[in-house]
């Protein structure tokens, strides 16, 4: 079983410096590799092996004017090779679009050390290969073997690395589905979560709440000179705040998933098409501001982890207009929050009712 953990680094300013070059010479490989698959491509109608594109670096090496490759680690410049292969690969089976170019432009950049990455908590570092040991803040311990890592540089000036551990398969036990210990969650932009016991969680909308100073800062960026270090600057500050949005977001979902899976044995909820959702322009910004993807990841793997069974059901259900009579109110709007039965007469709570039927077409698989 492999688990990944996230810790932010400091690096001092020589290794802030090699670090910068390592950057950049994982592009160029990345970069290099992709011209090579593209004249290939017109030559031969074939993409080359990756094994091949490393004896070819062998070589770059080893030409007068490419030193600088050598401050890099090799297996950092191959694990880029291999990433400009998947993404053919994710191309031909029609997962993602044609590969890109590297831009130097880009704020966002990533190296990785497939080996002999080590970690001290008790002084709070980290050693990677030719950088020595960093200065990290360890939130939390494990005891298994570290397999790879990949530093990361944000577009707000923050280095990070993630580190893939190794652990034993765990023999969890799984418990049994009881309906008195489950729940079904209905999801929404209204409310962010709506419980079939009644609960409801409310939308903490973590962009709206800074939408005057997000466009503050995006008319600074506007107004200034492309290219210009100013321009660089406002950037900066501009992803500062959304780094910011994005930490509430993430600590807003673990602490909600956290909970749900300290309280229910059993979770049920829809398999709701997001990139659908979020293409419609009514509801893009909403949804992305949710994190729902990220929510059901979390959850997934939280509730797994205690024995517990999450469970999803078919999108297509009619869940939030099918009264407990039985009932389908086909002609139901997505604005009519309430609605009466035709033919029981009972008034319907949408997003309750909704959060009902899911735990109910959940029970009924089982």
């Amino acid at each position: 079983m492999f688990r990944g953990y996230k810790y932010r680094i400091y690096p001092n300013c020589a290794q802030a410096a090699v670090l910068n070059q390592m950057f950049g010479n994982a592009r160029f490989v990345f970069n290099w590799a992709l011209m090579m698959n593209l004249n290939n491509l017109q030559t031969e109608q074939r993409t080359l092996s990756p094994f091949l594109i490393m004896k070819e670096l062998t070589r770059l090496k080893e030409i007068p004017g490419y030193e600088w490759l050598n401050v890099s680690v090799i297996q950092s410049l191959q694990q880029s090779i291999v990433n400009q292969s998947n993404a053919f690969k994710r191309f031909q089976k029609n997962k993602s679009g044609f590969p890109k170019f590297k831009s130097w432009h880009n704020p966002r950049c990533r190296v990785g050390f497939p080996q002999n990455t080590r970690i001290d908590f008790n002084g709070n570092k980290i050693s990677v290969l030719k950088l020595g040991w960093i200065k990290a803040r360890i939130s939390r311990g494990f005891n298994g073997k570290i397999k790879s890592s990949v530093i990361e540089k944000t577009p707000a000036g923050k280095y990070f690395i993630s580190l893939t551990v190794e652990f034993p398969n765990p023999i969890v036990k799984q418990k049994a589905i009881n309906p008195s210990t489950s729940v079904g969650i209905d999801t929404g932009m209204k409310t962010f979560a709506t419980f079939s016991d009644g609960r409801i969680i409310e939308n903490p909308r973590h962009i709206h709440a800074h939408r005057k100073r997000l466009s503050i800062l995006h008319r600074r960026v506007n107004s200034k000179i492309i290219g210009s270090a100013n321009r660089i600057k406002a950037i900066r500050v501009l992803a500062v705040l959304h780094s910011t949005i994005a930490n509430r977001r993430t600590d807003f979902l673990h602490k909600v998933t956290t909970d749900l899976a300290r309280n229910y044995e059993t979770v049920v909820c829809e398999d709701l098409d997001l990139p659908a959702i979020i293409q419609k322009s009514y509801f893009s910004r909403g949804f992305s501001d949710l994190g729902l993807g990220q929510f059901y990841v979390l959850l997934k793997y939280k509730v797994e982890q205690r024995g517990g069974n999450f469970i999803k059901i078919g999108r297509f259900k009619p869940s939030s207009k099918m009264c407990y009579c039985g009932h389908i109110e086909h002609g139901l709007k997505l604005s009519e929050r309430k609605w009466t039965c035709k033919q029981c007469g009972s008034v319907n709570e949408r997003d309750l009712l909704a959060a009902k039927n899911i735990l109910k077409y959940g029970m009924s698989i089982y």
